[in-house]
């Protein structure tokens, strides 16, 4: 129950954030487990542009920092994660509201622990896509996100001087 009500109060939080309400798009699903987070940028004065679609930056902005935020969440604080990476592509416009899933799957998070406990660090990237109700895709989004055990990562910037 505490999991759960930590995993709801922390998406209402996400939502009234500026960086992600500025955005206009909305988390209407997180598990408490931060494993799958669902978000839906509808169509609607705050994100249409001047061709009556979904800016673009709307699009990438209401999916920007999730899978980080959702790792930091799972891995805890013995790991550093920083959003290293993001890659855009339209695929058609977005005249409705759009939906999209973060999911980290069992193996993918597998994956994640497998590669820090070989080289105490790593880099994963996820694809995520934005699609209409009806599942028509509008935009392809990858997310790279960099993984260290916290240990690793201070040891790394203090041989760097930083």
């Amino acid at each position: 129950m505490k999991q759960y009500l930590w995993s709801q109060f922390y998406r209402h939080a996400l939502n009234i954030w500026p960086c992600i309400r500025g955005t206009g798009g909305r988390i209407y699903y997180l598990s408490s487990d931060f494993t799958l987070l669902k978000v839906k940028i509808p169509l609607n004065w705050r994100t249409r542009n001047r061709v009556g679609t979904i800016y673009g930056g709307s699009m990438y902005g209401a999916t920007d920092p999730f899978f980080m935020l959702m790792l930091m969440e799972i891995l805890g604080k013995d790991y550093v994660v920083w959003d290293k990476a993001g890659t855009i592509r339209f695929k058609r416009p977005g005249t409705e509201t759009l939906y999209t899933e973060f999911y980290i799957s069992p193996e993918k998070l597998g994956e994640v622990h497998t590669a820090i406990e070989e080289n105490s660090e790593g880099t994963f990237t996820w694809q995520i896509q934005l699609k209409t109700e009806e599942g028509a895709v509008c935009a392809e989004i990858d997310k790279t996100i960099y993984v260290a055990k916290k240990s690793f990562y201070k040891e790394k910037m203090k041989a760097r001087g930083q």
